[in-house]
């Protein structure tokens, strides 16, 4: 079975430090991420790395998460993503995994969570 708390560990230490090598090792070399379903692929590890490294995030976001489904080759994950001060974000992400539980297909879906009136 998909270690995805392990490489969930490994996610939120990319997102938060923004180091290449923590980003490297979550992708397989052929690696495609979506930003969107319907986004442009982000197609190879390096291009990855490269426009993980890009964007701009603010600092401090808070970020929880729960796994969905899990199998042997892929996980669902729902996330909850709190940009103090600012936006909060509502995540699902599709992930198929590599043999050595490295990401090869990254898709998700966002949106914004609406404050309650």
């Amino acid at each position: 079975m998909t270690n995805i708390d392990a490489w969930m560990q490994g996610y939120v230490k990319a997102w938060r430090g923004d180091e290449p090598k923590d980003v490297e090792a979550l992708f397989a070399e052929d690696a495609v991420y979506l930003t969107s379903p319907a986004a442009d692929p982000i197609s190879g590890r390096d291009s990855i790395v490269e426009w993980w490294l890009a964007e701009d995030e603010p600092s401090d976001p808070e970020f929880e998460w729960w796994p969905v489904v899990v199998t042997d080759g892929m996980a669902v994950v729902q996330g909850r993503t709190v940009y103090p001060g600012s936006t909060t974000y509502l995540n699902l992400w599709v992930i198929a995994f590599d043999s050595a539980g490295r990401a090869t297909s990254f898709t998700e879906w966002w949106m914004e969570e609406k404050e309650d009136s």
